[in-house]
């Protein structure tokens, strides 16, 4: 399993054994001023139409003052609801919910969470998907018209409990106890937004959301009369669907090779690198278990560890002998070069930036959007799951996985061929779906072609798959956060998720 990080995945521990590059956390600007609080007689009326529950209006978020935003983002609701019906509960998660726009499906419902664990999806809405953006560099906000409300309703929620402003102390030990109090929270939301009872739900998540998406997927589609929404399908961007050793360490030296005018390393590091891949089973472990149909499952690892055996971390030689040259060499999308790009968030790249103060951090945006005023935010808590073992649940894709996309109508993973995260490359990201049997067969059967991804507007953009009901997308030179770096692909493939278009 991977290590609990900040941001959407959990690999920063990994640093640790390079003396030349910064120490990371195992855990995890110049400020306008507050517009003015615009608020009418009208837009209360409009917004509370919606929902006929009085207790609904206390979530109402003005989409005129939102503090910074000068454009009216329409009405929203934010807010925290306990995971159970108990009165004397302590544990609230902290959601906000747009409604469709005009060109959306009022009908469908669609769930986002970040990954981590313990990373926000108040990132996500702000820097991905939601329907105004604060991009790194960024000195405002802007619309955003790839926004996932142009598709659909959206649900954003902080979750596990000791996310971003969630509130109470985290007790879960695995994704099922996870999934349980994400349900919980659910009935208690549509408790309070009652109309929304019986639209047809996609759940959708990226990085470590490759074991909360299908968990949770999993839990519903077990427990069918827990939860008065229609599950339809989930959506994973650059999800961890292997262990370390296959969707890092193995792939590692092969993505370098493909890229080495950006690494732009020298030839005697090169040659120490391919020797090492040589050395410790990676040099021909992709080609040799990615087939068409694959070689009978199960497959074995490149060595004996699930992360990498003694002197086998290329990954971490690589990252840190990167940033000796490249000091914005970024995991998360290797183009970005310096300046490193200032953030609202305070995490535009590899590392987190000092600064001051934290949008979310603000007294201003917190009484905006309801949250507990003396909440301290953070973009990402590794504390989120109690005792020493971190999340004891084994990876998805061993059957949970193989359940959900025989449930769902469709299944849609989305990777980034720019991220050094989780590797795409070689098709990395699909190798436990390629040692997983799904609908009657193992793994994919047929190879993938050249530019088969067709973006609207922009032309071949990289390679799809799609067979018995599991669609993959691989985009090229986009990176880790999907939505955020190729917004393009991740609304497209979102249109097709929800049967808005009839192919990928």
């Amino acid at each position: 399993m991977l290590a609990p990080a900040c941001r959407t995945l959990a690999l920063f521990w990994l640093f640790g054994a390079v003396s030349a590059v910064p120490q990371l956390p195992r855990s995890q600007a110049r400020r306008a001023p507050p517009p003015e609080a615009r608020s009418s007689d009208e837009h209360a009326r409009r917004a509370t139409a919606q929902f006929s529950s009085p207790k609904a209006s206390q979530f109402l978020v003005n989409g005129k003052g939102i503090p910074d935003v000068n454009f009216d983002v329409g009405s929203s609701w934010s807010g925290l609801l306990p995971i159970s019906s108990d009165p004397h509960e302590t544990r609230k998660l902290f959601f906000w919910y747009f409604p469709a726009s005009p060109q959306g499906s009022a009908d469908d419902l669609i769930f986002w969470t970040n990954g981590g664990p313990g990373c926000s999806s108040l990132e996500g809405l702000l820097q991905e998907n939601g329907p105004f953006s604060w991009q790194f560099g960024q000195a405002a906000p802007t619309k955003n018209p790839y926004s996932w409300t142009n598709l659909a309703n959206v649900l954003w929620i902080e979750q596990p409990v000791g996310t971003g402003f969630s509130q109470g102390t985290p007790n879960v030990t695995n994704e099922n106890e996870l999934a349980a109090q994400l349900v919980g929270f659910l009935q208690q939301f549509l408790n309070v937004f009652s109309e929304l009872k019986g639209k047809k739900l996609y759940l959708t998540g990226e990085s470590y959301g490759g074991l909360y998406v299908p968990y949770i997927a999993d839990y519903i589609y077990s427990n069918p009369s827990s939860l008065a929404l229609n599950l339809q399908g989930i959506w994973l961007g650059s999800p961890i669907l292997a262990e370390d050793a296959v969707q890092l360490e193995a792939p590692a030296v092969n993505f370098v090779q493909k890229y080495t005018n950006v690494f732009a390393f020298n030839q005697s590091f090169l040659a120490s690198l391919n020797a090492r891949a040589q050395s410790c089973n990676y040099a021909n472990y992709l080609t040799t278990h990615l087939t068409y149909p694959p070689p009978p499952a199960p497959f074995a690892l490149p060595g004996q560890s699930v992360e990498f055996d003694p002197g086998c971390d290329v990954w971490n030689d690589i990252v840190g002998a990167a940033l000796l040259l490249n000091p914005a060499f970024n995991i998360y999308r290797i183009f970005d070069m310096p300046p490193i790009l200032w953030d609202v968030l305070g995490f535009p790249g590899t590392f987190p930036q000092t600064q001051s103060p934290i949008y979310f951090n603000r007294a201003d945006v917190k009484a905006a959007i309801h949250a507990p005023s003396s909440a301290q935010w953070t973009e990402c808590n590794s504390d989120v799951f109690a005792g020493s073992a971190g999340d004891t649940s084994p990876l998805a894709t061993f059957d949970v996985l193989p359940r959900v996309i025989e449930k769902s109508a469709r299944t849609v993973i989305v990777a980034g061929m720019a991220d050094f995260v989780l590797i795409a490359e070689g098709k990395i990201d699909v190798a436990a779906p390629y040692s997983m049997t799904w609908n009657g067969k193992q793994g994919f059967q047929n190879a993938p072609q050249p530019d088969s991804l067709i973006i609207d507007g922009v032309g071949a953009a990289g390679t799809l798959q799609s067979e018995r009901g599991l669609t993959y997308y691989e985009v090229a030179i986009t990176g880790h956060m999907i939505p955020q770096f190729n917004p393009k692909a991740a609304f497209q493939s979102m249109q097709f998720l929800l049967g808005q278009r009839s192919s990928p």
